[in-house]
């Protein structure tokens, strides 16, 4: 995926959500919420991705060791929204581990049909990503294909970040990513995927 795929929103607060990582670590509890406010609604949809109805469950697992290790982190916005989504992966897998199971593919839903047609763009067919619906579709996806393009879409995270947060190569991530957009727009009616293909499509995790 490149530049377009990437939900600007999420960018533009990378400048705000630095600023409030700094002040929180020197103590600020007003900015540590600021940084949780701007930082919880992508990772609690990547988390809805894999985990489910558990998501919210998960995410105060991970908030919690946030808090806790929140003077060890070095970065900016971008930085910290990678490291944020480590830990909340970390603690996604400890509970799936847990329950001992695995995202179960979900039937398409009659709700679907709200979502954008064939005649729709492509950044159309992403923002659809955020509905409920959406996201259980993700959850059908292999499992590289559904945590790449959370990453990405969802969490906004570039490239090398999104491949950093799952101990990949920028490549084998966005062959994962560009495969499961691919899918997704299969299954969403969606015409005009146009994301050039990766560059490493050979390339293996």
């Amino acid at each position: 995926m490149g530049q377009r795929g990437e939900p600007r929103r999420v960018q533009a607060y990378d400048g705000e959500l630095g600023a409030a990582v700094a002040r929180a670590q020197e103590g600020d509890e007003a900015a540590f919420a600021v940084a949780y406010r701007l930082v919880q609604p992508g990772l609690l949809g990547y988390l809805r991705g894999i985990v489910g109805d558990d998501a919210e469950d998960v995410a105060s697992d991970a908030w919690l060791e946030i808090a806790r290790d929140l003077g060890r982190f070095k970065g900016d916005g971008a930085g910290f929204r990678g490291w944020t989504a480590t830990i909340a992966r970390h603690r996604a897998l400890d509970h799936l581990r847990r329950q001992k199971v695995r995202p179960r593919p979900a039937a398409l839903e009659q709700d679907l049909l709200d979502l954008p047609g064939q005649h729709s763009t492509h950044d159309q067919a992403l923002e659809s990503l955020s509905t409920q619906a959406a996201l259980e579709l993700v959850r059908g996806l292999p499992r590289d294909q559904a945590e790449a393009v959370l990453l990405r879409v969802v969490v906004g995270l570039d490239g090398p970040a999104a491949a950093r947060v799952l101990g990949k190569r920028p490549g084998a991530v966005r062959t994962a990513a560009y495969r499961g957009l691919k899918r997704l727009a299969r299954q969403l009616g969606v015409d005009g995927v146009t994301e050039e293909a990766p560059r490493t499509l050979g390339e293996s995790t």
